[in-house]
C-alpha cells in the first residue's frame, strides 16, 4: 500500500498553520455568523491550524479568550455582532493581554471601523467574503 510519502511533490512546503517544533497555531474564531466561521475554520484548518473554540459574540469572544489564554494564539475577531461588538471585544482582549494577535474581520465598507480597530491594538483585518488566499496570507504574517 503506497502512502502519501511515496509520492513526493517538488513543491512540497510545510503547512502555514504549524509552529517551527511541528504543533498547530491555536485560532480562535469569534463571528456570529455561522457560516463565515465555518469557512474561516475550514480555509484555516486546510493548511494544518487549529480551531480551538468558535463564540457567535463579542462578549462569549472575550470570555472565551480569558478562559483559552495562554493557549490561544490568534483570534478572528467579526466587527459587526450582537450584544457585544468586535471593537470592544478586542478593547476588552487586549486589556487583558496586551500582547493578543487579532485580525479583524469586516465587510466592505466599513473601513473607519477596520482603522479604529487597529489603532486598537488589531495586527491586521480580513475584508469579507472571504479570499482564501488573503485570509492564510494575513494571517501567517501576524503569526511570524
Amino acid at each position: 500500500m503506497k502512502t502519501a510519502n511515496d509520492f513526493p511533490t517538488i513543491n512540497e512546503r510545510p503547512p502555514e498553520g504549524r509552529k517551527d517544533d511541528g504543533t498547530s497555531f491555536r485560532v480562535l474564531v469569534v463571528d456570529d455568523s455561522m457560516f463565515v466561521a465555518k469557512q474561516l475554520g475550514q480555509i484555516l484548518s486546510s493548511e494544518g491550524y487549529e480551531i480551538v473554540a468558535t463564540a457567535a459574540d463579542g462578549k462569549e469572544g472575550v470570555d472565551k479568550y480569558k478562559e483559552l489564554c495562554p493557549n490561544v494564539d490568534l483570534v478572528t475577531m467579526d466587527i459587526t455582532m450582537p450584544k457585544m461588538d468586535g471593537i470592544t471585544a478586542l478593547e476588552q482582549i487586549m486589556a487583558f493581554d496586551k500582547n493578543a494577535k487579532v485580525v479583524m474581520v469586516s465587510a466592505l465598507g466599513k473601513e473607519e471601523l477596520v482603522k479604529k480597530s487597529l489603532m486598537t491594538g488589531a495586527k491586521s483585518y480580513i475584508i469579507k467574503p472571504l479570499d482564501r488566499k488573503k485570509v492564510l496570507e494575513r494571517i501567517a504574517k501576524v503569526l511570524q
